[in-house]
């Protein structure tokens, strides 16, 4: 004998089916208010959605390529800016350098020697520069520290200056120092790669870096108080180092120019990004869009809705045969 369920059950099983479809439609209106766009895309875009996924990818292609040219950004501007501080910090010394020998002042030549030292001090503070956790001039090993104390360069010269035989050997000494791999400036002060990291990298072992470094650090040993024989009598050795000071500020201009012609091509492509992303998410609201505020009103409506099935499940729970007849 086939047994009929009560009508209360029937109905109450129809409005749990009914509940629970206004809860999915309230999730979807409760997203789209907030996106302003449609949740189903599938449905709402037909036979389109393989138009809107492409659209979308697009658009996250973009995002992706514009976060690193973002990158790339911030990093040349730290490096330019870390460039003109090493460029900066001798400002002046090199003419100074030039009064005080031209006026045979050895007084003026100490504090020159003085603002020398102080000058390598900045140069190499800024030459320790980090974007996050990488520094910025050492090259291809970013976790090291590109350059040590000043005290231990100062000291290698020194040395360099108190057995040199004259001052030909002197200069050659210095040359081989600064600009050999095997010298003491690769070897026992930058800690780095001299290989950059990427095209646009400049590393403490840059030669436009080092002859300012290799200027400063003879002007900065230059002072009377030094007591080093081989200083005596042979100016020539500090117009060399003031030259070089000189020449090393215009190279650094040369090398940031070049990474000027670099931050330009990184505007002009953000610029190019930003004209294609506007056409893109044009296209893809046509197809994607959801007006919040209707979105908004829906979703009030179906929370009513949502509200009266749940009060109308209850009473049905409680109906009887005796409640019925009454």
């Amino acid at each position: 004998m086939t047994t009929i369920p009560p009508a209360s059950s029937l109905l109450t099983a129809q409005l749990s089916l009914a509940t629970s479809d206004l809860r999915d439609r309230i999730s979807l209106a409760s997203e789209e208010s907030v996106t302003g766009r449609y949740a189903d895309l599938t449905t709402h875009v037909d036979g389109r959605i393989g138009e809107a996924m492409l659209s979308q990818k697009a658009l996250d292609a973009i995002s992706l390529e514009r976060d690193q040219l973002n990158l790339q950004e911030t990093r040349l501007d730290i490096l330019q800016s870390s460039l003109t501080t090493v460029s900066d910090a001798a400002d002046g010394l090199a003419v100074r350098m030039h009064d005080a020998l031209g006026f045979d002042d050895p007084a003026t030549r100490g504090l020159v020697a003085r603002d020398a030292e102080t000058a390598l001090e900045r140069a190499f503070s800024a030459l320790n520069v980090r974007h996050g956790e990488r520094f910025l001039f050492s090259g291809q090993a970013t976790a090291s520290q590109p350059v040590g104390e000043v005290s231990d360069l100062l000291e290698d010269i020194r040395q360099i200056a108190a057995t040199a035989t004259d001052p030909a050997d002197f200069t050659a000494q210095l040359d081989t120092y600064f600009n050999d791999p095997a010298g003491g400036w690769q070897q026992d002060i930058f800690a780095g790669s001299a290989t950059p990291a990427d095209p646009d990298g400049v590393t403490a072992a840059d030669p436009a870096i080092t002859e300012l470094i290799s200027g400063l650090a003879v002007m900065a040993i230059s002072g009377p108080d030094e007591g080093l024989p081989l200083f005596n009598g042979a100016p020539d050795l500090f117009r060399n180092a003031a030259v070089q000071v000189s020449s090393g500020q215009a190279a650094i201009v040369d090398v940031q120019s070049q990474r000027g012609v670099s931050q330009q091509a990184i505007a002009r492509a953000q610029d190019a990004l930003n004209s294609e992303e506007t056409v893109l998410t044009a296209a893809f609201n046509e197809m994607t869009a959801r007006d919040q505020y209707e979105a908004a009103l829906e979703l009030q409506e179906l929370e009513r809705n949502l509200e009266a099935s749940y009060l109308l499940t209850a009473r049905l729970s409680n109906l009887t045969l005796l409640n019925f007849l009454r």
